[in-house]
């Protein structure tokens, strides 16, 4: 076998959709091959011809073995940073103001991810008195989606006055935003007896079929306490599966600000720890100043920063953490 095919793994290329075709074609060369070879051992004066159809052979294989490595680069790529993310805003401290203050973040991302090119769609959501999330679930789906959103997990704190203040005085609010992706290899295996599930009837548009029918699901991790909800799928099926996938994602994300944690003294080539914890960014909207508190810039704009203008602020900070890597 030709050492380029070595690394590859032919049993396990076929298992894979992806690179099952080319797993065939990659067998069926081998076995030509050794015919070719059995031709020459046979009749010696066919050697010219086998040396021909061999230099054939090798080069169809390496072609197609190129092709493979692409194909399981772009995977481990996707699996590093995947296509697919859940976004969680939920207010942190300053009361309604707080919830207003999560309710516009949201609205940040989203049209942030129309910008992109993203699919946006929201999960779950639960509502202040004035409208304001208390905390609230999104699926976000495109190219790069993760690479570009993963340095958002932390605290946003907010500085403005208020609608509802007479006296015109500045008050500060925060929210947290977490940031996970939803990989296709499922990195927490889950057992049933852990988890404790519960329906109800899905509210808002869709028929009356969707409040007859208990289509939403919550579920409970009971070892650690997380509970998940999903309300987004006409079916009682897809939202348990979708609701699943978000608690491994969270699960993972658990583990990783664990780690984070504790090896938070070390963490010199990296910007942030990753964990909702962190204050992160200040928007203040009387100074029209949003301050990245991890690399100390600042940006001028808020009104168009929230409006979904984050492009400036995700490319530096991904420059940032680049140069800190390479160094």
């Amino acid at each position: 076998m030709n050492n380029m095919e070595e690394k590859l793994n032919i049993e396990e290329l076929k298992e894979n959709p992806k690179t099952a075709f080319f797993a065939q074609e990659l067998s069926r060369l081998l076995v030509e091959e050794e015919k070719t070879k059995e031709m020459a051992r046979r009749d010696a004066s066919m050697a010219d011809l086998v040396e021909e159809e061999l230099k054939g052979i090798e080069e169809q294989r390496k072609g197609i073995t190129a092709q493979v490595k692409e194909i399981l680069k772009v995977e481990k790529q996707e699996e590093e940073f995947p296509n697919e993310i859940i976004l969680e805003v939920r207010a942190g401290a300053g009361g309604e103001e707080a919830a207003i203050f999560a309710y516009n973040l949201a609205g940040m991302y989203e049209k942030f991810a129309e910008k992109m090119g993203w699919n946006f769609k929201k999960l779950h959501e639960s509502l202040s008195e004035v409208g304001g999330y208390k905390e609230a679930s999104f699926e976000i789906k495109g190219v790069d989606v993760y690479k570009k959103l993963r340095f958002e997990i932390g605290v946003h704190r907010v500085q403005r006055v208020p609608a509802t203040e007479k006296s015109g005085r500045i008050h500060t609010s925060t929210a947290s935003v977490a940031v996970m992706p939803l990989r296709k290899k499922i990195n927490f295996e889950i057992d049933p007896a852990d988890l404790e599930i519960d329906f109800s009837r899905s509210g808002g548009a869709g028929g009356q079929n969707v409040n007859k029918v208990e289509t939403a699901v919550r579920l409970v991790h009971k070892p650690t306490g997380l509970t998940v909800r999903c309300t987004s799928e006409r079916s009682q099926l897809k939202n348990r599966e979708k609701a699943l996938a978000i608690l491994s994602a969270k699960l993972e994300q658990m583990k990783r600000e664990e780690e984070a944690k504790k090896v938070a003294g070390e963490r010199k080539a990296q910007i942030g720890t990753g964990d909702r914890s962190e204050k992160i960014r200040t928007y203040n909207i009387l100074q029209d100043r949003v301050t990245d508190h991890r690399i100390k810039k600042s940006w001028s704009n808020v009104e168009g920063i929230l409006g979904g203008n984050i492009d400036s602020i995700i490319d530096f900070i991904t420059e940032e953490e680049k140069a800190l890597q390479e160094g």
